[in-house]
């Protein structure tokens, strides 16, 4: 399995990646929002507020 950042062979210890900078380099991805789930913006979404009884 090649890793996913690099293309290198992956290494068992770090597995999919070749490496902890590699893995390092996927999480700042994450964390810096460059990943997403495709959908609709969130500010187009119904308000759960809606849906909530009054108490």
């Amino acid at each position: 399995m090649a890793c996913p950042i690099c293309g290198k062979d992956s290494q068992p210890r770090y597995r999919p990646f070749c490496s902890k900078r590699c893995a390092d380099v996927d999480l700042a991805k994450w964390l810096r929002g460059d990943y997403v789930i495709p959908g609709p913006p969130l500010d187009e979404l119904p308000s759960d507020d809606a849906d909530r009884p009054e108490d």
